[in-house]
């Protein structure tokens, strides 16, 4: 097994601002939480994300407000950007691919006990919401983000009074492509309403 390093950070670029981005020797990917940028030539608007390994300087015209997830094999050094850093552990004889998706609850909504194929970092875009694991509940507001290892059995209530949404990255095995990753465990819950909804923004194979 090889030792990797998830880390989520957050990044705020002026109006009329750039910010510059080194070569990765790994994964990354970023979500526009807020404005637009440009990279490449190509402009990415408020809810939604790209993938990349390259250098990669971003323009700002009106500003911009960034979650950016980076796979590593180092850690990062500490830096005030950064919101979340855990280690994963990849198999190397296993292709892993890289998703970014948005989930939604509606008020009172329930995520039912359940596990994931592989690791990630989420980070609460809207709304609250009680994340139970092993018997521990963390509560978390906006800009709050929290890891989930994958096989620990998760319970997740959303705000009794308003909409719920955090985004998330995680690195699954390849055959998760196209299909999603959750697994409920309690034959109790396979009955009953599944409210989320889900937007996918970047699924990625990558090399580790």
């Amino acid at each position: 097994m090889a030792a990797h390093f998830l880390e989520l950070s957050e990044d705020h670029i002026a109006p009329q601002g750039e910010l510059s981005l080194p070569a990765l020797a790994g994964s990354r990917i970023v979500y526009i939480v807020a404005g637009a940028v440009v990279a490449d030539d190509t402009t990415y608007g408020e809810n939604s994300a790209f993938f990349g390994t390259a250098a990669c300087a971003m323009q700002a015209p009106t500003g911009a407000q960034l979650w950016r997830w980076e796979l590593r094999r180092d850690p990062a050094p500490d830096h005030p950007a950064c919101k979340a850093s855990h280690a994963v552990t990849l198999d190397p004889r296993e292709e892993y691919l890289m998703r970014c998706d948005r989930v939604d609850f509606p008020p009172q909504g329930i995520a039912h006990t359940h596990v994931h194929a592989g690791p990630g970092i989420r980070i609460l875009l809207r709304g609250t919401i009680r994340i139970q694991v092993a018997g521990a509940e963390t509560a978390l507001a906006p800009g709050e983000a929290w890891f989930e290892r994958g096989p620990d059995p998760v319970l997740a209530l959303a705000d009794e009074k308003q909409p719920t949404s955090f985004i998330r990255t995680m690195i699954l095995p390849r055959d998760y492509a196209g299909r999603p990753s959750i697994r409920y465990t309690l034959s109790a819950d396979a009955d009953k309403p599944k409210v989320q909804q889900y937007t996918r923004f970047v699924e990625e194979f990558i090399e580790h």
